[in-house]
């Protein structure tokens, strides 16, 4: 019997790999003659670099960079095994984690440690990079990461505009002279899991503003920014990105890096599906398991226990998901080949049991699956 466990990440809790691992057990501790290959997951936000990473046989590397706030930090991104490609979370070095609930404030925080960060791929070598769009504590249209990469961002009077979302009014020109030269033969892809416009009620800031620190009346004014923003772009490049889709990804970056850098958006679950060679480790396997922290009816939406059924279920294999918590209208997920949900909660507990607890739990309920599928 061969079993693939192919899960996301348990967001504040387990990475992709410890989930894989503690399942894997689980199932070893019913017989150890399973065949459980282990394929972490993830859909372009956190554990991105880690599952590409650990599927590819790659290797981190650190750099520093800047904070949303300015500050230097180390960051990291990947070189997958092929050696060429690079792999970029800009979580890593613009993202919410890195900030305290206090510091949240997306009038002021850049993307400028994302461009950094794209900057050392460029230095290592690579001209084909992966950028994970997810987890982003900014809402200014990737203003800071084209500044880092070389883009003058004016105001009227020719001066550099301040970093954050709530300064992209002032924008009045913009000069790509000195945009880094390496960039035009370097093929950008971006991973995202979100199909959000670039402004309006669905856009960056009307959907994401609030989980960055942004009141109401922040995020009016960061979405007429952004408007301002998107029509110069438009003025000065020919490009518009105000209704694209995925362009209000991670604050509008998403944006930034199709009208600048000619990225291609691509759902992030797709890319690692077939970075990991998901499809090929599928063969001859019997059950697959998938995962993440919390199952609700998003999760059809680019998500990866959705990539990993859809992509099994189009082999005949079956998947079994197991998760941290059940939202509503799971059942939908049956369609896609999600055949059974299982919780790793098995009693009354507080969040931070769980979490605490998570590989056990993960270890136990894993068991009572294979029992189960055993049974049949």
């Amino acid at each position: 019997m061969k079993v693939v466990i192919a899960p996301d990440s348990f967001k504040g809790s387990l990475t992709a790999k410890k989930v894989a691992l503690a399942i894997k057990k689980g199932i070893h501790s019913v017989d150890e003659s399973i065949e459980a290959v282990m394929v972490p997951m993830a859909d372009g936000g956190e554990g991105t670099v880690e599952s590409l990473i650990e599927a590819t046989n790659g290797k981190i590397y650190e750099a520093m960079v800047t904070d949303p706030l300015g500050r230097k930090i180390k960051a990291f991104y990947g070189i997958l095994g092929d050696g060429k490609t690079a792999v970029i979370e800009m979580a890593s070095a613009s993202g919410l984690p890195l900030l305290t609930k206090e510091e949240r404030n997306p009038l002021i925080t850049t993307s400028f440690g994302t461009g950094e960060l794209i900057k050392h791929a460029l230095d290592w070598g690579s001209r084909k990079i992966i950028i994970g769009l997810g987890g982003s504590a900014t809402n200014d249209g990737g203003a800071g990461m084209l500044q880092a990469l070389g883009v003058k961002l004016l105001d009227v009077n020719g001066k550099d505009i301040p970093s954050g979302g709530g300064n992209l009014h002032y924008l009045a020109d913009i000069e790509r002279s000195e945009l880094d030269f390496r960039l035009a033969e370097t093929e950008i892809i971006i991973a995202n899991d979100v199909d959000n416009p670039f402004i309006g009620q669905q856009g960056a800031s009307y959907v994401f503003g609030s989980q960055k620190g942004a009141t109401v009346e922040m995020i009016e004014q960061l979405d007429f920014n952004l408007t301002h923003y998107a029509n110069i772009i438009q003025e000065k490049i020919g490009i518009s990105i105000h209704s694209l889709k995925g362009a209000g990804a991670a604050g509008g970056l998403g944006g930034a890096l199709v009208s600048f850098l000619q990225g291609k958006m691509e759902q992030g679950i797709n890319i690692v599906i077939r970075e990991s060679r998901l499809e090929e480790k599928l063969q001859n396997a019997s059950l697959v398991i998938t995962g993440e922290g919390q199952m609700d009816a998003q999760t059809a939406h680019g998500k990866t226990p959705a990539g990993v059924a859809k992509l099994a279920q189009k082999h005949g294999i079956p998947t079994i998901a197991i998760v941290g918590s059940v939202g509503k209208d799971v059942e939908k997920l049956r369609e896609i080949g999600i055949e059974g949900i299982f919780s790793i909660i098995n009693k009354p507990m507080s969040l931070e049991d769980a979490v605490q607890n998570s590989e056990e739990l993960l270890t136990y309920i894993s068991e009572q699956v294979i029992r189960l599928y055993l049974l049949m």
